[in-house]
């Protein structure tokens, strides 16, 4: 390994800047001993031989090997691994990664004073989920309803996101006329029709019209306002509905792939294409995993632009995982959500969004989003864990598991893309199978989860959560439907992993 010498320069305002070069190590002056020359190689077979001494009749594979969701073996101990792409970009100090809060209170001004509250307390950015009905988002049905739900927000300077689902097209309008002042403001507008598909089960017209609606829209939006993220690519509805790593990212990879041919056809060049597409990753809990997920998107990133003749950096959004979630003892939720927060941040997120510990139950009291919003917070200018590059690089394990989760992604993208693309793979229920059979196998599994069938609390505290009343604020449904013949699929419907654990 090298070692790291630091060098000084005198900058012509007489102040010092250090910067930090890797050097190789100096020539030995001496033998080098190699202790290990005394001792004959151990065979793998003898030294599995003498721990399953150690345990008791169980199996080597059955008392020391995890399993991810996904199926993927986790090892207890890895000798050496593979190298697998770094991003070793400079990170900023004070804001290593974008600080996102998500508002989805069905009343507007509630909504408003939620957002408002969130920018004043140390968030950065801020997805909006809207739903005329209410029931599933802020209840926004035209660009004066948004208008109030961002009332006092400096676009320009904190940056909004949109989760909007078929409504995309129109939202993104909406959010691009309330910035027309601000040309160079940094929207998010995540147009993302697939996963819309992907979790309905049907769409209002052809699935390709949807497409080249956003594709279309999202391309004029880019001329107006250049430094836009256009369409959200992500494989989140697949993780919520029980999949694994791979089928998580294979999806994501998919959707990245015919969001950027769409923007294409639309006009754009393929580096402006890819350029206006952030990808969409959950983490839950199992931080290790989680990290390995993020390094491997990066992989699979670079594989795709490279292969278009693309050298673009990823973008990645995550969001922590509602599956991982408990209503039981709902406040060892504040420990999942900092596992992923970690994972998140070691991983590399550009943006991050934590739920809330009470997500599970209903919608977040203001203490529920102070402590999503403080435990990033903590992460962030406390434990500074953002000021180291790939933190993970190098450890066998976790280059072990990356090109793992990657090799197993990118086989599963190569099946979507034989089915004819995403849209073909989910109305033939290619994904739908593959993501079934995933969770039913972890399902079947035996597991312990904190404070359901682990360390249950019989004396908990019951959290407080909010349940308003959507009907209350739902405003009519924009028209959806383009003229066509309507697309369906099998629904990628949410679970929680506990909810079976709880009912028992």
């Amino acid at each position: 390994m090298g070692r790291l010498t630091l060098l000084t320069s005198q900058a012509h305002d007489a102040r010092v800047n250090c910067c930090i070069a890797l050097l190789e190590p100096p020539p030995l002056s001496g033998p080098v001993l190699s202790l290990a020359d005394d001792f004959p190689a151990a065979p793998k077979a003898e030294w599995l031989s003498l721990i399953e001494k150690t345990l008791k009749g169980q199996s080597f594979e059955d008392a020391l090997v995890s399993r991810t969701v996904g199926g993927i073996a986790i090892q207890p101990l890895y000798t050496e691994g593979p190298q697998n792409p770094r991003d070793l970009r400079a990170r900023d100090a004070v804001r290593p990664w974008d600080l996102r809060t998500v508002v989805a209170h069905p009343d507007p001004a509630r909504a408003n004073a939620d957002i408002l509250k969130d920018l004043e307390q140390g968030a950065a950015s801020v997805l909006v989920r809207i739903d005329p009905t209410g029931r599933n988002g802020v209840a926004v049905a035209d660009a004066q309803g948004l208008a109030r739900v961002l009332d006092g927000v400096l676009l320009d300077l904190a940056p909004i996101a949109l989760d909007a689902g078929f409504l995309g097209p129109k939202a993104a309008d909406w959010l691009a006329g309330l910035a027309k002042a601000a040309p160079n403001a940094p929207l998010a507008f995540h147009m993302d029709p697939l996963s819309a598909f992907a979790r309905t089960g049907a769409s209002p017209g052809p699935m390709e019209s949807h497409l080249v609606s956003a594709a279309t829209v999202g391309a004029r939006l880019l001329g107006i306002h250049p430094k836009a993220s256009l369409m959200l690519a992500s494989g989140a509805v697949v993780h919520e509905a029980g999949g694994g790593e791979a089928e998580e990212l294979a999806v994501m990879t998919a959707a990245a792939v015919a969001y950027a041919r769409a923007l294409v056809r639309a006009g754009l060049t393929m580096e402006q294409a890819f350029g206006a597409i952030t990808l969409g990753v959950s983490i839950d809990a199992e931080y290790f995993t989680g990290v390995a997920k993020l390094r491997a998107v990066r992989t699979l990133w670079a594989q795709i632009t490279a292969a278009c003749g693309v050298e673009l950096p990823a973008r990645v959004e995550v969001r922590s995982s509602h599956r991982m979630l408990t209503r039981k003892d709902p406040w060892t939720n504040l420990i999942r959500l900092t596992a992923a927060g970690f994972a998140a941040a070691v991983g590399g997120a550009d943006a991050l969004i934590l739920g809330a510990y009470t997500d599970a139950l209903g919608l977040p009291t203001t203490f529920a989003r102070r402590q999503s919003r403080n435990t990033q917070l903590v992460l962030m200018e406390e434990s500074h864990l953002g000021r180291v590059a790939d933190p993970a690089g190098g450890a066998s394990y976790l280059e072990t598991l990356t090109d793992q989760i990657a090799r197993a992604a990118w086989g599963d993208f190569q099946a979507i893309e034989a089915e004819g693309g995403l849209i073909e793979a989910l109305s033939k229920g290619v994904v739908a199978k593959a993501v079934s059979d995933t969770r039913d196998a972890w399902l079947a599994r035996p597991h312990k989860i904190l404070g359901v069938n682990a360390f249950p609390n019989a004396d908990q505290t019951p959290a407080d959560f909010e349940t308003p009343d959507a009907t209350a604020f739902a405003l009519p449904v924009p028209e959806l439907r383009i003229p066509g013949p309507s697309a369906r699929c099998p629904p990628l419907t949410p679970v929680r992993l506990a909810a079976a654990l709880e009912e028992a």
